[in-house]
C-alpha cells in the first residue's frame, strides 16, 4: 500500500502527521511519502521520503497512490488512482465561513478548489456541531465521520507534561516565564488584493506589552500557514518567532494562554482549559465584509474579545482574574467543541481508513451521504 501524505501544502504537521506516526507504531506494511514545500524541508526527519510540493515527483506520488491523506486542499492537477482512498482530515472548527459560505473569494478561486473536492472520499468532522457546516460549505456528498482530529490527540496524553517542558526548554522559556501564544488568523483580501503592501498586520504594541509585562512575559507569535513565511521579528523584540516550529500542539502544550482572533486555533487550545483571549481589533469588517461567521463569537468566546493593543496587555496582566469570570461560558464552549477530544481520534481514524485502503477500491459498507458518528 503506498500511501501520499500532504499538511499544509507541504509541511510536516496537523493530522496527517498524527496518523503517519500512529501508522508506523503499529508496524503497518506501507510505503509512505511526504509532500514538503522548500522552507518546511528541514523540519521533516531525516528519515521521512519526501518529494516538493507541485512537483513533476509530487504529481507522480499522488496518481500513484492508494491513499492520500491532506488537511487541505491540494491545489494541484493531478488524477486519483482508480480504487485509491483520498481522506480528507480538514484543519479545525470553523468560527469564519469557508468555501461556498465565505462573502468574498477572488474569481475562479472557488471553482478551482472544487476539483479537489471532487476527489475526497471520506471527510473529518471535529465535533458535531461541525459536521453540517462541512458538507454545505464544500457541497461534499460522500461520508464525514465525526472522530475529532487526531493532531489534538496529544493534547490529553499522558506525554503532555513532559512534552510542555521539552518545548518550553527549546525555546528558551524560563521557568516562571509566562508563555502568551498568538495566533491570528490570515486577513483574504491582504492576501490577495495585497499590491504593493504587506499581507498580515501586526497590532500588538510591542514597547506597551514589555513595558506593562515585563520579562516574566514572552510572546509566541505563530501566524497562519498563508503568511508564515513572511514575518521579520526585530532583534530584542519581546516576539518568539515560532511559525517554523513543525506542529503546533506542541506549541498549545508549551502557552499559559493563548491570544487568538477568529482563528480556529481556539477550539484545539480549549482543549488544554488555559485561558483564552481575543484580540478582535477588525471584528466588525472581518465578520460584515471579509468573511463571515458561522455563529456570535460575542455570544460564545470562552474569554473577552478586546478591540484595542492597550485591552489587549491589560487582560493579559490580569488573566487569572479573566478566567475565573469565563470559567463557565468556558465549559459551555469545551462541552459544545471538544466533545470527541479525548485523545482516541487517531485510533478512530485508522479503524476507519485502514480496511478500506487495503480493500483497494472494493465498496464499503458506508453509504455516500452518511454521517458517521464515533463511537464513544
Amino acid at each position: 500500500m503506498n500511501i501520499v501524505w500532504v499538511a499544509f501544502r507541504g509541511h510536516f504537521s496537523d493530522s496527517p502527521r498524527a496518523l503517519y506516526e500512529a501508522l508506523l507504531d503499529r508496524g503497518t506494511d506501507a510505503g509512505h511519502t511526504w509532500l514538503a514545500a522548500p522552507h518546511t524541508q528541514a523540519t521533516f526527519p531525516a528519515d521521512v521520503d519526501t518529494v516538493p510540493f507541485g512537483s513533476p515527483e509530487c504529481i507522480a506520488a499522488l496518481e500513484a497512490a492508494d491513499l492520500v491523506v491532506s488537511n487541505d486542499h491540494i491545489p494541484l492537477d493531478w488524477e486519483k488512482k482508480p480504487g485509491a482512498t483520498y481522506l480528507q482530515t480538514w484543519h479545525g472548527t470553523m468560527l469564519k465561513r469557508i468555501h461556498n459560505d465565505v462573502l468574498w473569494a477572488p474569481e475562479g478561486r472557488l471553482a478551482y478548489l472544487d476539483q479537489d473536492i471532487a476527489r475526497w472520499d471520506l471527510l473529518l468532522s471535529p465535533n458535531a456541531v461541525t459536521t453540517e457546516r462541512l458538507r454545505k460549505s464544500f457541497g461534499f456528498t460522500g461520508p464525514i465521520h465525526e472522530t475529532g482530529l487526531p493532531r489534538n490527540d496529544l493534547l490529553s496524553s499522558p506525554r503532555r507534561d513532559e512534552v510542555r517542558a521539552q518545548v518550553r526548554a527549546d525555546l528558551g522559556i524560563e521557568p516562571g516565564q509566562t508563555a502568551v501564544l498568538y495566533t491570528p488568523t490570515w486577513r483574504d483580501k491582504l492576501v490577495f488584493e495585497k499590491g504593493d503592501s504587506q499581507d498580515f498586520e501586526f497590532a500588538i504594541d510591542l514597547e506597551d506589552f514589555s513595558a506593562r509585562l515585563g520579562n516574566d512575559h514572552v510572546l509566541l507569535l505563530r501566524l497562519h500557514n498563508m503568511v508564515m513565511d513572511r514575518l521579520e521579528i526585530a532583534d530584542g523584540s519581546a516576539v518568539r518567532d515560532v511559525c517554523g516550529h513543525p506542529d503546533i500542539a506542541d506549541l498549545y502544550l508549551a502557552a499559559d494562554l493563548m491570544v487568538t482572533d477568529y482563528s480556529s486555533t481556539m477550539f484545539d487550545f480549549a482543549i488544554t482549559g488555559r485561558p483564552l483571549l481575543f484580540y478582535t481589533y477588525d471584528l466588525d469588517s472581518y465578520r460584515d465584509e471579509q468573511r463571515g461567521f458561522y455563529f456570535d463569537l460575542e455570544d460564545v468566546a470562552p474569554g473577552p474579545l478586546v478591540r484595542t493593543s492597550d485591552e489587549l496587555v491589560g487582560a493579559i496582566a490580569d488573566v487569572e482574574k479573566v478566567a475565573k469570570e469565563y470559567a463557565e461560558r468556558y465549559a459551555r464552549f469545551q462541552e459544545m467543541f471538544c466533545h470527541l477530544e479525548d485523545g482516541s481520534a487517531t485510533e478512530r481514524v485508522l479503524d476507519l481508513i485502514l480496511p478500506r485502503a487495503a480493500a483497494s477500491g472494493q465498496s464499503t459498507s458506508i453509504s455516500e451521504g452518511d454521517d458517521v458518528r464515533a463511537d464513544r
